[in-house]
């Protein structure tokens, strides 16, 4: 019991469980959703996509989130644009803009004239520096992306199994699919400082990822995705404080080895369980 009431005894811990949980929530939410269309890349290409954003942002003495905000959801507006008015695949336009969008970030960074070390943490992650201004803005975000989902939660599914009939239907799926960019757009700002543009794609996808092994019911799917965004980081995070190891990549890895144990034991896969009962 000591070893789990000792790290709540410092503030900067408590900070970092209830972002580490805000975070794990919302990306599991919206995750469910970018697996179910196959939105995986997306996840990784808007973080990069965001880091012009955040030197921007330092170099204007701005609030990172702002400069992150603009520079995703303009990135994931932009490839929304690309991929239907230039015919081409999503996949080749999110690999155009991303990597351009990174390099951009990487170029503004090298004209700065000192090392600045900050930056790096929105690489990797850094939640144990959270302030409680940071908490804050991190939990406006989440209450605007959670509120979204939940206003356009029906039309956003429909769209997802079926987009041929929901256009057919009268639903405005060119305008929900920019909706739902701009969403992933803000997703990936809550999570940055979480863990950084590298692993925020983990966030993203593993929660849900693992969840679909479990179920193919929606709404039991997203309830399992919410349980596992919910408790992998607070599990992760008392990992890295007792292991003295990086907090973001302790989250990443107790949701990968979520992933692993459903992957072998769940009921649709079941890798192991086939096996043994397969005839020797």
């Amino acid at each position: 019991m000591d070893a789990l009431l000792e790290p709540l005894r410092y503030d900067f811990f408590v900070r970092a469980l209830a972002a580490s949980a805000i975070v794990g929530v919302v990306c599991a939410v919206v995750g469910t959703y970018m697996v179910l269309r196959g939105l995986a890349f997306m996840g990784d290409a808007l973080s990069h996509a965001a880091f012009p954003g955040v030197v921007v942002a330092y170099l204007v003495n701005a609030p990172f989130y702002v400069g992150a905000a603009i520079a995703a959801v303009a990135t994931s507006l932009a490839i929304g644009w690309v991929s239907r008015r230039g015919n081409l695949r999503g996949d080749t336009a999110i690999g155009v803009l991303f990597a351009g969008m990174f390099a951009l970030g990487i170029f503004l960074f090298s004209r700065i004239p000192d090392y600045v070390g900050d930056l790096f943490g929105f690489l990797f992650g850094d939640v144990l520096a959270i302030s409680a201004g940071d908490l804050v803005g991190l939990a406006v975000l989440a209450g605007i992306v959670l509120l979204a989902v939940a206003v356009f939660w029906k039309e956003l599914l429909y769209a997802t199994f079926d987009p041929l009939g929901a256009a057919a239907s009268g639903l405005p799926v060119e305008r929900l699919d920019y909706t739902f960019l701009a969403i992933i757009a803000l997703t990936i700002v809550i999570s940055l400082q979480t863990v950084g543009v590298i692993l925020v794609v983990a966030m993203l996808v593993t929660p849900a990822a693992t969840a679909q092994l479990l179920t193919l019911r929606f709404q039991r799917l997203v309830g399992i995705a919410f349980l596992i965004g919910l408790l992998a980081p607070i599990v992760g995070l008392y990992l890295s404080y007792w292991l003295d190891a990086a907090s973001g990549a302790t989250i990443v890895l107790v949701e990968s080895a979520l992933f692993a144990v459903a992957l072998l034991f769940g009921p649709r896969s079941g890798m192991l369980r086939r096996r043994v009962a397969a005839p020797g």
